[in-house]
């Protein structure tokens, strides 16, 4: 079991319990808060000695004085036979209040510590206590996983209402909340006395009566000697008992004194279990640090937020998951199709494929590629895979090589791998995977393919060349499912004439305000940045068109550069758009190429409508980051895009530096690779000291760009691959 299904089931099973355990831990931790307000400083008792004396004159029957975490002093005592316990002032002894906890709070340490329910309910609030652990552990993995390294737990969040909700708050709160299980599971082992804090037996020491009178707490150096901040309890000798003696209990041990020489009769010192414990307490209940104790509730306080948008995350999950409709069993099907997916999207070109070559008459069955397992009817064998991360194996799939490694029947298979060219390990996974069955002897049904994007297209041409293959027709006609989409308004659009009937328009939507409720139901658009995409839906067609956001949501509008191409159905319905038609669309993260709060140089490199990802960055620098465009076009009358920002935001010192080639007129400095070319020394200066690189455009300019950098970069003994692997350098293309 992953880290993704162990923390998502324990939290659905453990979450009801958690619940209860972090609102009365929320609770708990406004005592000493309150404590903490309304008690009197100690520090007016320099020694245990002295506060004794003091407490003594003022009330004479005090038989135990104890220091509560809070710093207040109470003195235990009885007078005409009735019990009493009084606040006391440390500086006079004298009484302040009456002592008597609130049966709220205890019955709430109750439902705390036991759930109301005795030893079986102790045992309960361990379990959970566990469960909490492990859920905050592995949900430390996941968000460390997701924002793409501890570096980067501070960037900002994509997703849904109630996924950016639980990010959010688990950045903040699950260390806390992994230490406070922590703790809490060691008190739990002390309760249940599978730890013992017993330093030993109790020494049987007694005062030895010889006619002198009792000694006053002044004469005894022990007393004399410990400091009122480090007293637990003090148990003054029983008047009508001449062998009792004094018992301190500090942090540091247990003492025993005589009442009549003062000489201390026995030591012990705190066992290591019992400092441990003392830790713990401070750390699981925030006494005697009464701030820790603050961020301890709204820790507590947050776990049923957790649970909410953790519930909501699930069953918007559970809604979106593709299911295999007449998925044969496996030791019936000819074809076998596994999946490696992290996100989910590459199922549903298994359905695709699977319900394809079901309508041919073949035996499917699909599964995930971790039940990876052939049959005597297999025939052959077909593995859909996804890369995660730096060329990793989606979590579920993780010992997917291993189980391959052990197939003895080996049947042709074929390998489809789906990522994202910006990315320097690009279908890292399916490689790597496609590498092993070669070496391990499978033969090749078809060699491998990558699919860029989910694109339909390029899956479609796989099918063709696997119908070929199976020696049948097989169309693969995929619609990606969508997710909901949102209505936006065109406000403004602006004009560029282009070259050859390939005009192009800047358009600006108004982005509609999401109530908090609707971000909980994963309803409308979620938070955007410059870089990411928006997916357009144009009448006619179930198939999304991709373009690059020249704008956040911090913006307050959506904002894209479109160039009209001859045929292009979803281009010319959107330069068919007027101010105030509307039109259908959703937000896709593109999180490889967004750039956010960096103090690094920043070299900015597109060309034509590839230049509005990086008119985003550029207007959101409101930190004057220094940043550098290369912006290369044909002419700059036609095809200048952003061209009055632009010139705005160098004034506005939001950019650094333009430099720009226009290739269609006399001496406008060739293409962009030219301009770096051009550039040499400063652009290897900057690249230097850790200059970071976006490229947005065509495939022939970044290959064009990328030749350029590698010579600028030579010198340096650095090379764009290694930029690539070091998070440097990253590209938009299409």
């Amino acid at each position: 079991m992953g880290w993704k299904a162990l923390h998502r089931w324990l939290g659905l099973i453990a979450g009801c319990l958690a619940v209860v355990l972090g609102l009365t831990g929320a609770l708990l931790a406004t005592d000493p808060v309150l404590q903490a307000t309304q008690a009197p400083s100690s520090g007016a008792a320099s020694s245990v000695a002295e506060l004794a004396e003091r407490v003594q004159r003022a009330m004479p029957g005090v038989e135990e004085i104890r220091r509560l975490p809070s710093g207040a002093i109470v003195a235990f005592g009885f007078e005409d036979d009735q019990p009493q316990a009084f606040y006391v002032d440390p500086r006079d002894g004298r009484m302040l209040a009456v002592y008597q906890p609130s049966p709220l709070p205890r019955w709430v340490k109750k439902l705390h510590r036991s759930l109301l329910l005795g030893d079986a309910g102790r045992w309960g609030s361990a379990g959970t206590a566990l469960a909490m652990a492990v859920i905050s552990v592995s949900g430390l993995v996941l968000l460390v996983r997701r924002m793409g390294g501890w570096r980067q737990l501070a960037g900002p969040v994509r997703g849904t209402g109630p996924q950016r909700l639980h990010v959010l708050v688990g950045r903040v709160a699950l260390p806390v909340l992994c230490l406070s299980s922590v703790t809490a599971l060691y008190m739990s082992a002390t309760t249940l006395e599978l730890v013992t804090l017993e330093a030993g037996p109790e020494p049987d020491v007694t005062s030895v009566a010889d006619g002198q009178p009792d000694l006053p707490a002044s004469q005894l150096p022990l007393l004399r000697d410990t400091r009122v901040e480090d007293l637990l309890k003090l148990n003054l000798p029983h008047a009508t008992d001449p062998e009792d003696v004094w018992t301190v209990s500090t942090r540091q041990g247990q003492g025993w004194i005589d009442r009549y020489s003062g000489e201390t009769l026995a030591w012990q010192d705190a066992p290591p279990a019992q400092r441990l414990y003392d830790w713990a307490v401070v750390l699981h209940t925030g006494e005697s640090a009464w701030p820790w104790a603050v961020i301890l509730g709204l820790a507590g306080a947050s776990v049923p937020l957790f649970w909410i948008t953790g519930l909501l995350i699930w069953w918007q999950a559970r809604r979106a998951a593709v299911r295999i409709a007449n998925n044969s069993p496996p030791a019936q099907a000819d074809t076998l199709i596994f999946v490696a997916s992290e996100g989910g999207s590459t199922w549903g070109f298994a359905r695709t494929l699977h319900d394809a070559l079901a309508q041919n008459g073949h035996r499917v069955h699909t599964a995930g590629l971790e039940h990876f397992r052939t049959a005597a009817a297999t025939r052959r064998v077909l593995i859909l895979a996804a890369t995660h991360g730096e060329g990793q194996a989606p979590t579920h799939a993780r010992h997917a090589l291993e189980r391959i490694a052990h197939e003895t029947r080996k049947v042709p298979i074929a390998v489809l791998g789906f990522g994202d060219r910006q990315f320097p390990a690009f279908c890292g996974f399916a490689r790597k995977l496609e590498q092993a069955l070669r070496e391990a002897g499978w033969p090749q049904l078809l060699p491998l393919e990558c699919i860029h994007q989910q694109s339909s297209q390029q899956f479609a041409l796989w099918g063709e060349a696997l119908g070929k293959a199976l020696g049948e027709p097989l169309a693969l006609n995929h619609v990606p499912h969508l997710p909901p989409t949102t209505t936006l308004t065109l406000i403004a659009r602006r004009d560029y004439p282009g070259f050859a009937d390939r005009p192009a328009t800047i358009l600006r939507f108004r982005w509609p305000r999401t109530s908090w409720r609707d971000r909980l139901r994963g309803r409308g658009i979620p938070r955007f940045a410059a870089g990411d995409l928006v997916g357009i839906v144009p009448p006619g067609t179930s198939v999304p068109r991709f373009y690059s956001l020249a704008s956040g949501s911090e913006d307050g509008f959506l904002e894209i550069c479109v160039r009209r191409m001859p045929g292009g159905l979803c281009s010319t319905y959107l330069h068919g758009l007027k101010p105030g038609d509307t039109i259908e669309a959703f937000i896709r993260p593109n999180p490889g190429f967004t750039l956010h709060g960096t103090k690094r140089p920043v070299i900015l490199i597109g060309a034509g409508t590839g230049v509005a990802p990086l008119a985003g960055f550029i207007r959101r620098n409101d930190a004057r980051t220094p940043m550098h465009l290369y912006f290369g076009g044909r002419d700059p009358a036609r095809d200048f895009y952003f061209d009055t920002d632009i010139r705005r935001w160098l004034e506005e010192r939001r950019l650094t530096s333009l430099h720009t080639a226009f290739s269609r007129v006399p001496d406008g400095g060739g293409y962009v690779q030219d301009a770096l070319r051009r550039d040499a020394p400063q652009l290897r200066e900057l690249l230097a000291h850790g200059a970071i690189v976006r490229v947005c455009g065509s495939r022939p300019m970044a290959q064009g760009v990328a030749a350029a950098l590698d010579e600028i970069l030579a010198p340096l003994h650095l090379s764009v691959q290694q930029l690539k692997a070091k998070g440097r350098y990253a590209e938009d293309l299409f």
